[in-house]
C-alpha cells in the first residue's frame, strides 16, 4: 500500500466509526493517527463520553481483536500480563495468557491501579513484548493501548509518572458533544432499540499493517524536521517550564506527522500537519513549574506559545 492509498482506508474507517460515535470525528482520526504511528493513546476525560464504546468501535471496524482491562488498586500485574498455571491433568505449567496478548488493548482507568500494575504495561508499550519467568513472548501486531483516566478523581488513584507518561504517544480529550450532536445520540439509541451496537468490518489486520508499512515511506523535508526540534527545544527553555520535550517527544510527533499525511493522502509532511498534532504529542511530556501547576496554566497553552513563536520553514 502507498501512502496516497492509506486516506481511503481511513476513510472508510471514519464513517464507519461515525455511524456510532456522534460528532467526534477529529478524535477518531487522532486514534487512527497514532495506530498507524504505532503509538498508544491516553484519554483524559469525564465519565460518560463514549471512550471505551469509541475505542471497543474502532476495533470492530478494523477487524482488529480487543480486550479491556478495568484497573482497580487490588489489580496485580499478573492480571494484564498472564502467568503460568499448573495443570493438573497435564502435571505441568502452562502459560495462561493475559489480556495485553491483544491487537487493541482498552487501559480503562489506568491511574487507579497501583504504579506497580501500571508498569506491568511499560514493557509492553515499548517493547512490545511481555516477559514472565525469565520467557519473552513477542506480541501480536499491531499492538495498540488506548488507556484512559478521569481527571476529577485525587482520592483512591495514583497518578501516572512520567516516565510512563512519556510511553503515550498522545494524550487526547473527547469533550462533551453539542446540543444537536446530544439529541443525535438520544435518538440514534431509540433507531437501535438496544444498548448493543454493531458495525461492519471495512479493514482488516493486513490493512493495518500495511497503512503502518506506508507511513514509513512518507517523506519528511530537512526544513519540516529541524521545524519540529525547533518546537521539542523550545520548550526546555520556556519559563514556565521546569522539564521540557525529551528527543523522544520530538520523534514522537514526527512519526504522527508522517502518520497524519498519509491519513490526508499525502506522501509528503507539511508544517500544518505538525501544528495540528503539537499539543496532543507533546502537552502530557511536560512538567510546569510549581507556581505555574497552583495558578492552573495548562500544559497545551505552553505549547501553543512555543508553536505560534517558532517560525515555519521557507517555502510551506
Amino acid at each position: 500500500m502507498e501512502p496516497e492509498e492509506v486516506g481511503e482506508v481511513c476513510g472508510r474507517v471514519i464513517a464507519e466509526v461515525g455511524k456510532v460515535i456522534v460528532g467526534k470525528r477529529s478524535v477518531i482520526e487522532k486514534l487512527l493517527v497514532a495506530l498507524l504511528a504505532r503509538g498508544h493513546v491516553l484519554i483524559e476525560d469525564y465519565p460518560g463520553l463514549a471512550k471505551t464504546l469509541m475505542a471497543k468501535t474502532l476495533a470492530q471496524a478494523l477487524g482488529l481483536e480487543f480486550k479491556r482491562v478495568q484497573f482497580t488498586p487490588d489489580l496485580l500485574p499478573a492480571d494484564i500480563t498472564g502467568s503460568y498455571v499448573f495443570n493438573q491433568r497435564t502435571g505441568s505449567f502452562e502459560l495462561r495468557r493475559g489480556p495485553v496478548f491483544t491487537n487493541i488493548l482498552l487501559a480503562d482507568e489506568i491511574n487507579r491501579a497501583p504504579p506497580k500494575t501500571q508498569s506491568a504495561l511499560l514493557e509492553a508499550m515499548q517493547e512490545r513484548q511481555v516477559t514472565l519467568d525469565g520467557v519473552t513472548y513477542k506480541l501480536e501486531e499491531p499492538f495498540f493501548v488506548i488507556a484512559t483516566q478521569n481527571p476529577i478523581e485525587f482520592e483512591g488513584v495514583y497518578p501516572l509518572p512520567e516516565a510512563q507518561l512519556d510511553r503515550f504517544a498522545m494524550r487526547l480529550r473527547v469533550g462533551y458533544p453539542s446540543e444537536d450532536e446530544e439529541v443525535e445520540i438520544l435518538k440514534r439509541r431509540i433507531a437501535r432499540g438496544s444498548d448493543e451496537v454493531r458495525v461492519e468490518v471495512v479493514a482488516s489486520r493486513d490493512d493495518v499493517l500495511s497503512m503502518q508499512r506506508a507511513v514509513e515511506k512518507v517523506h519528511v523535508d530537512e526544513g519540516v524536521l529541524r521545524y519540529i526540534v525547533a518546537i521539542a527545544r523550545a520548550t526546555r527553555g520556556h519559563p514556565r517550564v521546569e522539564v521540557g520535550v525529551s528527543p523522544r517527544g520530538a520523534e514522537a510527533l514526527m512519526k504522527l506527522s508522517r502518520a497524519l499525511a498519509a491519513l490526508r493522502g499525502r506522501d509528503y509532511v507539511i508544517p500544518d500537519d505538525v501544528k495540528e498534532l503539537a499539543a496532543d504529542a507533546l502537552a502530557h511530556r511536560l512538567v510546569l513549574k510549581a507556581e505555574q501547576w497552583v495558578r492552573g496554566v495548562e500544559p497545551e497553552s505552553v505549547i501553543a506559545d512555543v508553536v505560534s513563536s517558532i517560525p515555519v520553514p521557507k517555502g510551506y
